[in-house]
């Protein structure tokens, strides 16, 4: 104790906002009591960058050891030479950066027996970050060498989660590129933004403006969390403070970002009729906000949500047309356009029972309304002859199949090519006894036997020029009747255990006579 004595130095004023939840955590590792209760002494009433600082205690290079392979969240340490070895405190330094793999915090060094270990060798040779010789080491320069010490650890750190932050930024920019739906896409926004940030008790959520070709704005709540999570789409009628409603609108008209202590507002513009903004929180407080990173990663999520939106508006242009087509053949056939919009419902129902891919099950959704498109080849008078065909007749009408399947195979898309072999294969019968090739059992494609079965049940439920609907009942017998011989029996069964499910599409569906 009497060669750790400090000179009386003047105290300086301490700022009185420091934040009780935050400290900075400093390790005293040496054998001698008196050292720890001075030390704890002098750096009673220090707080640093707003923070108090929170000391413990270790008094062997091995007690020490524990303390640090269970907290990595030290931002330095005063530590002694001579403890249980003469080198003990030098050992631990080396153990310190090679094996914990701790080049963050900083090593303060003192010794009381500089003689042991020299200042010049120590420097030269260990990766400490300053020496002090105990007898020489006041508390103002204690003061100081804590600010500096703790003020390179917060650099480190910020140069460390900046790089953690850039490295999460590029991971999740990959994931989001892999996700194809609006929601998933905006939930998985929101969740990788919150680690990219590193920043608690945030809210957040991204909202998007787009003009219609008549000027008409509207804003979709893409995603939100937090205090900020409602169940409504539109930003407008939403239950989100109108204070925060009046602020987002305001970005959006001047196109400029904003920020402030409570809240930060990014603006982006992808497109000349496309923006969107993204609106942060701060529920407790902005020191580890990361303004730059949040910009660069929001601008990634603007961009990959326009091509999300093209891609998307494509989508339902593209289903769109189908179904036209679809409604145009059946309309030609003199039967309603609802039949294609419940064929490629039940279609869907019946490829998810089955628990195919989601990639089958929307394709099969998408082509299902062209199954029939080569009959628009057919004669009028072939088509809707009232009476039953003639032999002449029905053989021109069975060309039909083979017609869809020319037509559809022109395009190299996966939907028409899965829509060709719908149209092709859809007649053919388990058994072995339908057209046109005669396919049976599992020769035929796993998605013209949907169709086939589908198609059936529609059919018989829809009202004819030539017949009344047949009811409920007399469907699931006509279908039972024909497990094995013109449908799929497995598919008979998923029939049956579903049965009140495709009865519902028809009812939520029904024809506009």
């Amino acid at each position: 104790m009497d060669n750790f004595l400090f000179k009386d130095e003047p105290e300086e004023a301490t700022n009185p906002k420091v934040k009780a939840d935050k400290v900075w955590k400093i390790l005293i590792v040496d054998d001698d009591e008196a050292v720890h209760q001075v030390t704890k002494l002098v750096l009673a009433d220090a707080d640093i960058e707003h923070r108090k600082l929170e000391i413990h205690s270790a008094y062997s290079s091995e007690e020490a050891k524990e303390v640090l392979s269970d907290n990595d969240d030290f931002c330095m340490v005063f530590l002694d030479v001579v403890m249980e070895t003469d080198d003990a405190g030098l050992q631990l330094v080396g153990w310190i950066r090679k094996e914990l793999q701790n080049q963050a915090i900083r090593i303060v060094l003192r010794t009381g027996q500089a003689g042991t270990a020299p200042e010049a060798t120590v420097i030269k040779e260990f990766d400490i970050n300053d020496y002090k010789e105990k007898t020489d080491f006041t508390a103002g320069k204690m003061i100081t060498t804590v600010y500096a010490s703790i003020r390179a650890y917060r650099d480190i750190m910020t140069i460390q989660r900046s790089l953690d932050g850039f490295k999460q930024l590029i991971k999740s920019t990959h994931e989001l590129l892999k996700i194809d739906q609006f929601k998933a896409f905006g939930s998985a926004a929101l969740d990788h933004l919150m680690t990219l940030m590193d920043v608690e008790s945030s809210a957040l959520y991204i909202a998007r403006n787009q003009l219609d070709f008549e000027q008409a704005s509207s804003n979709l709540i893409i995603a939100c969390t937090g205090k900020y999570v409602s169940e409504s789409e539109s930003l407008e009628t939403s239950d989100i403070d109108d204070e925060v409603k009046q602020r987002i609108q305001e970005v959006f008209a001047t196109k400029q970002s904003y920020s402030d202590d409570t809240c930060f507002v990014g603006y982006y513009e992808t497109a000349s009729n496309t923006s969107s903004v993204l609106y942060i929180n701060f529920d407790d407080d902005a020191e580890h906000f990361k303004a730059n990173l949040v910009e660069l990663f929001a601008t990634n999520v603007a961009l990959i949500l326009e091509g999300l939106s093209k891609r998307h508006e494509v989508d339902r242009t593209q289903r769109e047309l189908l179904y036209i087509v679809g409604e145009a053949i059946e309309a030609r056939c003199k039967t309603t356009g609802a039949h294609v919009k419940r064929v490629a419902l039940i279609c869907s129902l019946f490829a998810e029972k089955l628990g195919l891919n989601e990639q089958f099950i929307e394709s099969i959704r998408l082509a299902a309304p062209l199954h029939d498109i080569g009959k628009i080849a057919i004669p009028e008078r072939v088509l809707n002859k009232p009476s039953n065909l003639d032999e002449d007749e029905w053989s021109i009408m069975k060309t039909h199949a083979e017609i869809g399947s020319e037509i559809l195979c022109q395009s190299t898309s996966s939907v028409a090519k899965l829509g060709a072999k719908l149209a092709k294969y859809h007649h053919e019968n388990w058994d072995g006894s339908g057209y046109p090739d005669g396919l049976a059992g599992d020769s035929i494609p796993m998605e013209a036997r949907i169709m086939a079965i589908a198609d059936v049940f529609d059919a018989m439920g829809a009202e004819r020029s030539y017949r009344k609907p047949h009811s409920d009942e007399k469907i699931k017998e006509y279908i039972l009747s024909q497990r094995g011989v013109k449908f799929d029996p497995k598919l008979v069964d998923v029939f049956i255990e579903n049965f009140d499910e495709l009865i519902a599409i028809k009812q939520n569906n029904p024809d506009n006579n």
